[in-house]
């Protein structure tokens, strides 16, 4: 293996365990908070709803969005760190 796809292979490899990380938050997030722990979370209210109710409507999508911009953020870094920032 040259130097180029050992750069690429690492490359890739980073990208890979970053979008591993976010889409394990979102799962946490929409399915865990949504329904796993929808009653102990039901206990609270965000905007007069409850916040099991309000993770599985609305609050999975919110940081769903988010972690777009993370990703996004994330990905720029790794762009510059490889040499891929053109």
């Amino acid at each position: 293996m040259n130097n180029k796809q050992k750069k690429a292979s690492a490359y890739w490899k980073e990208n890979i365990r970053y979008l591993t990380l976010l889409l394990f938050i979102w799962f946490i997030v929409s399915f865990g908070a949504g329904i796993l722990f929808k009653e102990p979370l039901n206990q609270f209210r965000l905007g007069g709803f409850k916040l099991g109710f309000w993770f599985a409507q609305q609050g999975s999508i919110y940081v769903f969005v988010i972690l777009i911009f993370v990703y996004v953020r994330l990905m720029n870094k790794l762009d510059k760190k490889y040499g891929y920032d053109e």
